[in-house]
This record gives structure tokens, sequence and C-alpha cells, in this order.
């Protein structure tokens, strides 16, 4: 269907790949020999063979057969497809196995993408060999997902066309090779100094997940508990030399989730071991590539005395996630790219219920209501969302829906179907799913057969609409006595569905309780919204709530007077249904399906809340409603104290010291309320910051800031003190040697109060100072800063050929981003004009689809800004707040 290989049915089995003569230095090139062994299908012959190729130079092709040796007279490249031709000269008729030897050269880049190398300053003595330049030392890795296995060398580079993969690469003897599978065995080299390591055959795979890295690594080594054909498996972190100990947290994680996941998935881990390693430079995330899977460094590194807690969770659940994939993406892959979400949105779900399973008092499902669910939400709400599965006809299209969608939406929607049919029952369907299609690929339909078999109901049915369509719908409800009158419509941020737009019917869990009160809440016998309009009877009015704990992906607008009534039973409430009580409160607001001033009066009753993701959620809304009215001065100001007065008795009472024992959840409560009641001017604990500020800068007590604090302390101290804290925290960033440091000092300057050092910063994180993979991280906080936001626009929009485009565009994943979240936080008609105008005669192939979600967020922000500002001010006015 989608394969380029069609006009000469050609199917890959195996390839043998040698790498050698690595340039440690200068250009950076190599010199590679393929071999690819397949099979040619009856054909009525051909001329030429076509394979995906990009940036790299072939030198010679030749196809052999039983026949004959054919030599490739003329190799042509299509730099926009990326492909390249090998034209025989005559006709072959030929049906069977046929070898193609390739030889070639390539570039280890520095673009995140193929096969590339990562700059980094070391720890300890550095063999000679290792690639540096005058200020850094390189090693060397691969990133292959979506398409750029092609970077590194020629292949049929498509999800379905699996192989196995025998690769062997020369290197300096004093450095380590890595690949998917373990090493076979080392080689002598001609070259004084090298060897090549031959590393063993690696199962049947997709090109996406082959991988090898090069560097002075060393490792931390476990084992699993359990037995995987009588041994038990090791298991290794791996950095470069004067890391490893900080890889302790991830690997104490891997060896228990890989036991659990053989066990839930009910099929062994299926390889000989499992390999983590920590990249430098690093575009996603992490990779799942087949037991050896990459990290950035934030991501899988955690030193207990350094690093913040809240980067103990990332790495726990990043971990976990990518482990998930070595049996759902890797065992058994997509078919291909529009089906991606199947990869990612189930990992993403049972990446979280492992991390469940190994720490309960994280409350993770509270957590993945606030972070996974109510973030799909927010992309999912515009009109340029797409359909969860959405068609991709041309490889290259696919990384722009690595997204929220995919991701959040895929996983919230996974969540809703597991608990509908229940999670024992859902995980055997898995499982039924991955023994069925192990080593080969699978689609969305099989995966609903594996489950509707399981569950004995028709899966395909309820969920089509939900995967296939596009957005999400909000159910709004109306009181009458003893029953409720239900209706869905597609939800939009701007609140204007036209009737083309609202066709779908979605089947919606209702997850309906009621009763005499919140405690004798029972689950009603009516359990699903399947038309547009229905109506519950022998509904208790007393007390009832619809999506109980939010494991349906809609919004649920209530009237008004409901909405204070479950206010107050707030106490007898889970956090997930709290988090959803305010979730859909503010996305109502801003639609108008409800309003801001039923938002603020919800809220202000959570003065008393004591749980880190139910003011998360809280905190996270208001910012959003302050951002819109950014530029109207009254309600600006009113709100900011109205925030101040709300977060004040819960951040003076969880205080500045962190107690021995005391659960995760509360130490992340204090670095976010601490965090928002500094920068809202609490008078107390602005001073408290700046005198451990200065204490910590100073040098005269490095302890003055616990590591969870250092966001909120810098924050506050760049608001307050303006340049001097900047420069204090521009040296950090250069000298700090935390793992997470850079990234918090990042996001901090962006606290920045004038337009002068709000430039100065976008300076500094456009200079080499700042690595590729770091510059979203500054910009996404001068985006949250109203009042230096407009500067991000009007840097992007000056130096778009001299800075952005030519430093960015290098890999479009980190160009969309930047974009996507450096611009959608305005709420003003005339600056979406503006970017819009700008962009019109560019070639913005590869980030127009983060264009289209800059314009809609920004245009529904603005529609909101202007429907409701007379009823906030009204509001805020009657609330004293504004004299």
């Amino acid at each position: 269907m989608h394969a380029l290989i069609g006009m000469n049915r050609i199917k890959p089995w195996h390839y043998n790949i040698s790498l050698h003569d690595l340039e440690f230095g200068g250009n950076f090139t190599y010199q590679g020999t393929v071999t690819i062994h397949t099979d040619i299908e009856k054909d009525d012959g051909f001329n030429d063979v076509i394979l995906n190729s990009h940036q790299l130079k072939v030198h010679s092709a030749e196809l052999k057969t039983e026949r004959a040796v054919n030599e490739a007279k003329d190799i042509t490249y299509d730099e926009k497809r990326q492909r390249v031709t090998f034209d025989f000269g005559e006709k072959i008729e030929y049906s069977g196995e046929a070898v193609l030897t390739l030889k070639f050269q390539g570039t280890i880049n520095n673009i995140m993408a193929g096969f590339y190398r990562s700059k980094y300053k070391p720890k300890g003595e550095v063999p000679a060999s290792v690639a540096k330049d005058d200020e850094f030392h390189y090693m060397f890795s691969t990133q292959f997902e979506s398409c750029d296995a092609r970077r590194a060398f020629p292949c049929f580079d498509e999800p379905n066309l699996k192989a196995t993969f025998d690769v062997e690469i020369e290197i300096p003897k004093d450095q380590v090779a890595l690949s998917n599978v373990p090493e076979k065995e080392t080689k002598p080299s001609k070259k004084e100094g090298f060897h090549t390591v031959v590393f063993k055959r690696s199962p049947v795979m997709s090109t996406y997940l082959l991988a090898w890295a090069i560097g002075d690594f060393e490792y931390v080594e476990a084992f699993t508990k359990r037995k995987y054909n009588g041994k038990s498996l090791p298991v290794r972190v791996y950095t470069t030399r004067g890391l490893k100990d900080q890889g302790r947290f991830a690997l104490e994680n891997c060896h228990q989730i890989v036991d659990y996941f053989s066990e839930v998935f009910q099929i062994d881990y299926p390889l000989p071991k499992v390999d983590l390693l920590a990249v430098h430079e690093f575009s996603h995330g992490a990779m799942e590539n087949w037991g050896l899977i990459t990290y950035r460094t934030t991501a899988v590194l955690f030193d207990e005395k350094t690093s913040a807690d809240s980067y103990r969770n990332r790495v726990a659940y990043v971990v976990a996630h990518e482990l998930a994939h070595q049996w759902f993406g890797n065992l058994v892959t997509m078919d291909w790219w529009s089906e991606l979400w199947l990869n990612e949105g189930f990992a993403t779900w049972v990446g979280w219920f492992a991390i469940d399973h190994l720490y309960p008092d994280w409350n993770v499902w509270g957590q993945f209501v606030t972070e996974s669910v109510q973030t799909a939400f927010q992309l999912d709400a515009l009109r340029f969302s797409h359909p969860i599965e959405v068609p991709v006809y041309d490889g290259l299209e696919v990384d722009q829906i690595f997204d929220h969608i995919s991701y959040l939406k895929g996983s919230s929607v996974i969540r809703m179907l597991s608990s509908h049919i229940g999670e024992k029952t859902f995980l055997q369907g898995v499982a039924d799913y991955l023994k069925a299609h192990q080593y080969t690929n699978a689609t969305t339909n099989d995966l609903w057969s594996a489950l509707s078999k399981a569950s004995g109901q028709d899966v395909n049915s309820f969920m089509d609409n939900w995967i296939r369509k596009i957005g999400f719908p909000v159910v709004t409800v109306a009181e009458e006595p003893g029953q409720i009158g239900l209706r869905q419509q597609r939800f939009l941020l701007a609140g204007d569905a036209k009737p083309e737009e609202d066709e779908t019917v979605w089947w919606i869990p209702l997850g309906l309780h009621s009763g005499s009160s919140a405690n004798a809440a029972s689950l009603h016998k009516v359990n699903a919204l399947t038309q547009k309009e229905d109506t519950v009877r022998e509904v208790d009015d007393t007390f009832y709530q619809l999506n109980k704990n939010l494991t349906g992906f809609y919004r649920t607008n209530y009237p008004p007077e409901r909405l204070r009534k479950l206010g107050e039973a707030r106490e007898h409430l889970t956090v997930q249904d709290k988090i959803g009580l305010v979730g859909d409160a503010y996305a109502n607001a801003i639609a108008g399906y409800g309003s801001t001033p039923g938002l603020l009066a919800l809220v202000e009753r959570f003065q008393d809340e004591t749980n880190y993701l139910v003011w998360s959620q809280i905190v996270t809304n208001l910012g959003n409603v302050r951002n819109v009215f950014s530029g109207t001065e009254d309600i600006s100001d009113a709100l900011k104290k109205y925030e101040l007065k709300l977060v004040t008795p819960a951040a003076e009472k969880v205080g500045w010291e962190f107690k021995q024992g005391e659960g995760f959840l509360i130490g992340q409560l204090r670095a976010l309320l601490i965090n928002i009641a500094g920068v809202l001017g609490h008078k107390g604990i602005v001073e408290e910051a700046l005198r451990r500020f200065d204490l910590y800068v100073s040098g005269e007590d490095k302890s003055a800031i616990n590591p969870s604090l250092r966001l909120a302390v810098f924050s506050i101290a760049v608001k307050e003190r303006g340049e001097s804290a900047f420069k204090a925290i521009q040296n950090e960033y250069s000298t700090t040697t935390s793992i997470d440091g850079k990234e918090i000092c990042l996001r901090s300057l962006g606290r920045v109060q004038t337009p002068e050092l709000a430039q100065e910063f976008l300076s500094f994180i456009f200079s080499d100072k700042v690595a590729m993979q770091d510059k979203h991280s500054g910009t996404i906080a001068l985006s949250s800063n109203a009042k230096v936001r407009i500067e991000v626009w009007k840097f992007v929009r000056d130096n778009w050929d001299s800075h952005v485009h030519p430093t960015l565009s290098g890999n479009m994943v980190v160009l969309e981003r930047f974009l996507r979240f450096g611009l959608n936080k305005f709420a003003d008609d005339k600056i979406a004009d503006e970017i819009a105008a700008f962009f019109k005669d560019k070639d913005t192939r590869g980030y127009n689809k983060g264009l289209d979600v800059i314009d809609d967020t920004i245009r529904s922000h603005a529609k909101y800004r202007s429907r409701d500002e007379s009823v906030v001010r009204e509001w805020l006015k009657a609330n004293g707040y504004i004299q």
C-alpha cells in the first residue's frame, strides 16, 4: 500500500551492517557496507531498485541473484522523498532470493537524528581516542524513529518491513560499543589501536528500533529476580565516565518492571539483556530501541543528594514507559505510522500502571488525570486537533503526530476502556494480542478483536469514534425533579462548534453516582450515554456526580448551583474527582459553556486543600486565566490578589523544611506553593527565598536551598532582583554539576521582568552555551510570563533567518516544539494575524500543524477574554478584590 518497493516487489529479511573508518573529529564521516538479503517476488522484470536514503553518499550497488551479479550503472537521489534509485541499465527478470550489497559514506551529525554525536564535559580521565574539540568531548548514538535509520545506512525504512540485523563497528580499543543485542566477539582491525566489535544477530524487528552507540561508557548492573531460560537477566545503566552511580535509581526500577511486565503480558522479556543509555543530547525524552533504550540524561539519571524530587517520578515513569514498548511496539509493531497511537497510548497507560504497582503512595492515577488527561483535553479542544488514529501518507509527516493526542488522549481512552471492561480482563486481552502477533505487525482492529474476545463485549463499536473521529464531547446536565437530562456535543475551546463539526455521537461511560449524601452515593444502573440526548431517571438530586474519578474522556458541564454543591462536598470526593471538577469548570468557562465567576467561586472553597495534585490543577488553571487577562490591568492585579489569598494558608502551613520520612507528594506540594506564593509576592516567602538565595549564591551555605526548592527560589530571585540574580543564575547554569541543574536554571530565568533581560535571555538560549535539546525549556518559561511574553514573538520574527530557523530546522521535531509552546500563550487576535502573515510565504512543512495549534489557541483565548471581561470584573469587585 505505502511501501515504496511496490514497483519491484522486494522484501528484505536480513541486513549485515559494517561501519568502519569512523572519523573521531573534523567532518565526523564514516564508511559503511550494508548487505541486504531479500526476496524478489514474481515480477515481469525490473531495471531499478529503490531504497530509503537520506544525506548518505552511495559509492556502489551490486545485486547478486542465482543467475548473475548486476552492478548499478547509475545512482540517483530524490532528496525530498529521501530515496536512492539504483539503475542496473538492463531489465532483470528474476524472482527468488537476491542479495543487495551497498558501499556508502555517512556523517555522524549533530542534530539528534540518525547516527549523531552529543557533546558533554567529562568527569575523570578520558581516553585520548574520544572525539573532542576545544570545549567538549563527544559520544555517538542513534535515534531512528520515525524515519531516520535511512540517515545512517540505506535501507527499506518502513515499520512493517521487519528483518534481522547483524551489526559490526570498528572502534578504538579503549572505547565501548553497544547495540540491541550482546557482543559476539571482537575482531582485529588493520588500524593501530582499533578493533571491530561484532554483535550477535538481532530478533526480527523494524528498522526504527535498530540502535548502536559508541563512547567512553561505564555502567552499573543488576539482575532480574525472575529467571529467563533458567538465568537472571543482566540489566545495566550506561553513562559516560563519572555518572554511572546516578543510574542506580533507574536500575532499581528497571529490573523490577521487566519482571512485572513479563508476568502482566504473560510473555517473558524476549532479549538476553536490557541496557539503558544516558545520552547527553536527545530530541525526545527517551527511545525504546529493543534492548538498548536511550534517554535524555534527566529522564534516566537521578542523584539522591542533588536532584529535585520531581525528577524521581519522571525517571521511574519514563523507564516504565520505554520497557512497556519492549513488548508493545517492539515485539508487536504497528503496521504503519497512522497507528502510532497504538504504541504510544498503550505504553503511556501501562507505564503509569507499573509505577502505581511500585509506588502506591504516589497517587499515580491522580497524577495521570491532572497531567495526561487535562493536557490531552487542551490540544483536542482545538479545531485543528486530529483523530487519535490519523492517516499518514508519507513517513515524513509522522513526526508531528508524536504529540499529546497520540500519547495522552491515546492513553486516556485506553484507561477509559480498561476501567469499563475491568483491568484484569483488559490485560488478558492485551496478552492474547501480543501472543497472536509476536514478531509481526498488527493494527488497532487486531487489538480490539483480542479485547472483544476477552471481555465478551463489542469493543470496536464503542471505541471506534474515540479513535477515528476528531475531538471529544462535553456532557451538559439539566436537572429536573428525580431525573437529569444529558446532552453531548463536541467540545471546542472557542465554544462554537458548527453543526457539521458536531456530528459524532460518542459512546460515553457515565460513571454516574447518586445518593442521599456524598458518602452514601452508589453507581447508577444507567452506565452509558449512546445518543445525542437522553434522560436518566431515579437520580437522587441530594447528591450526584458524573464521570467518577474522571475515567471517561469528556468534560461535564453542571448547572452553577450543582457546581457549588459539589464544591461543598469536596472532602468526600477523590483526588481525581476534585481535579476533574476544577478542570471542567475552567474549560467550560473558557469555552463559554460555563462562566469564570463560577470557576472562581468553586476554587475559593479549596483554600484548605492539602493534596499536591489538586493544587497543581488549581494553579495551572488559574495561571491560564491570569494569562488571558494579563493585558487588562485592574483584572490582572485583582486576580493576583485573589490567588495569593487562596494559596497563602496552604503555603504557610507546608513551610520550608523537608522532614524525615514525609511523603513524595508533600515535598512536591511545598515546591509548588512556595514558588507560586513567592512569585505572587507573599512578603514572608519572598524574604526567606532571597535570604536563602544569597547564602547559596555567595557560596556561604550551599545547603540553604533544598534541591527540590531551587526552581522556586531561583524564580523568586529573578523576579525580585532582576539583573544581579539573572547573572548569578546564568553562572549557576554554566557551573552546575547537578543533572537537572541546567533545566532548572533555564526555567527560572524565564521569570525576568524587563524586555531587555528577556532579549538577553533569548540571545543566551540561541548561543552554543544552551544545548539544542534544551532551547525550548527557557522559551516555554518566557512564554508563560505575561510581562515579557511578547519578546519571544519579537525574537522569532526578527531573528528567524539569522538564528531561529538555521539553528532549529535541522530537526523539525525541535523547531515545531519550540514554536508551538513558545507562541501559544497570547490572547490577542492582532498577534495571531501577525504570526499568520509572517509564516504565509514560508515553507512550513514539518511544523504547519504547530502553527495551526498556535493560531486556534490564541484566537480562542482572545474570544474568551472579550466575552468574559466584564463579568470577571464584576465578580472581583463584588468580592472585594477590586476597590
